[in-house]
């Protein structure tokens, strides 16, 4: 493995820019604060990169895609949007303090990107190299899909800034992930005076549950979990309606199937109750087997990391599906994901900056 050399990185430039994409916020479907954090993004990774970050607009939001240029090689994939509403920064400031950075987004994913920028700007040749920053994968990636399969097919490898795995581990497989709403139409009447002349949403609901729960194979890594319900108007009327919110997680490309086969098979248990279902298994499994190449490499240039697969999706699960070598968790070591005590280790950030630069130089060399 030729490795060209990489020069060296600062952490306090690293948590100058992590504190300028703390600081403009991104829930996920604002669309002028992604608009601000697109730009923000792209000025980072022009100022340490240089060239020009190309905003990408779509109704989620900007895409920002950024190129080296010359044959493409290697795909860094992040998204830019998060999961914590306007107002958060305010009450969670950005802070450093403890050998820990804590802020919204911190760990997923900003930290993330900023490693990857900086290892990149290491790296006297960054030939071959795109980064492709997603204004939309918290809420399933639907417009940024299309765009990330077709720069991971022109690419032929992918390296993913998610947040490490537990202990700094890298992602080496993620179970395929969906959501699914089971919708019930009864019929309303009076509970007290005429509950017979109703059809009861509800009570059907409670028999879907049961059903849908009984879909999960544990034992093989299938986990379907009822997560919110609602049904009824008031307390004296027969529920005419009643909603069922499902999360599917999945490790194999069959049982993608059999459960979406279940789901559309669903039929009510109550006459005249009427049943409908939308969703799907929208991020496909990612394969151990889609990430086994780059793993190798990584484990040649930082002997001590583990690789685990996890139960979380990210787009690399689309990645993997194209056959693309995939390679996930490379970004921030740290944790509380979604959570408010979310974190970024310090100490690491220049050790996981100078492993995407390690393994950018040889995906180059290949």
């Amino acid at each position: 493995m030729t490795m060209h050399k990489i020069g060296r990185v600062s952490v306090e430039a690293m948590l100058e820019d992590l504190r300028t994409l703390v600081e403009v916020e991104s829930p996920s479907r604002d669309l002028d604060a992604l608009r601000a954090s697109a730009k923000a993004v792209a000025g980072v990774i022009e100022s340490r990169l240089g060239g020009q970050a190309v905003l990408v607009e779509s109704e989620a939001g900007p895409h920002v895609h950024w190129s080296a240029g010359g044959d493409p090689k290697v795909l860094i994939l992040g998204h830019h949007d998060t999961v914590f509403p306007l107002g958060t920064l305010e009450r969670r400031p950005f802070m450093v303090e403890d050998g820990h950075a804590t802020g919204p987004g911190v760990f997923d994913m900003l930290g993330g990107l900023v490693q990857a920028i900086h290892g990149l700007a290491a790296l006297e040749d960054r030939s071959g190299v795109e980064i492709l920053v997603t204004a939309d994968e918290e809420v399933g990636s639907r417009s940024s899909r299309a765009l990330i399969e077709e720069r991971a097919l022109a690419c032929g490898a992918v390296l993913v800034m998610e947040g490490a795995a537990d202990g700094g581990a890298l992602k080496t497989g993620r179970k395929g992930c969906g959501t699914f709403e089971v919708s019930v139409a009864g019929r309303a009447s009076h509970a007290g005076l005429e509950p017979a002349a109703g059809v009861n949403a509800l009570v059907e609901a409670a028999h879907q549950v049961l059903d849908i729960a009984a879909l999960g194979r544990p034992d093989i890594g299938t986990t379907v979990t009822p997560t919110v319900a609602s049904a009824g108007t008031l307390d004296n009327v027969v529920p005419a309606e009643a909603t069922v919110i499902v999360d599917v997680r999945v490790e194999s490309a069959g049982e993608k199937e059999r459960i979406e086969a279940a789901f559309a098979a669903l039929a009510p248990h109550i006459d005249q109750a009427e049943i409908r279902v939308q969703g799907a298994v929208g991020r496909p499994p990612m394969p151990e087997s889609a990430s086994a190449e780059l793993f190798a490499v990584a484990t040649r240039l930082l002997p001590e990391v583990e690789g685990k697969a996890v139960g979380g999706g990210s787009d690399g699960n689309f990645t993997a599906a194209l056959g693309v070598p995939t390679l996930d968790g490379l970004g921030a070591v740290g944790g509380g994901a979604h959570a408010d005590h979310e974190y970024l280790v310090v100490d690491v950030m220049a050790e996981r900056a100078n492993l995407v630069a390690g393994l950018v130089n040889a995906i180059q060399d290949a």
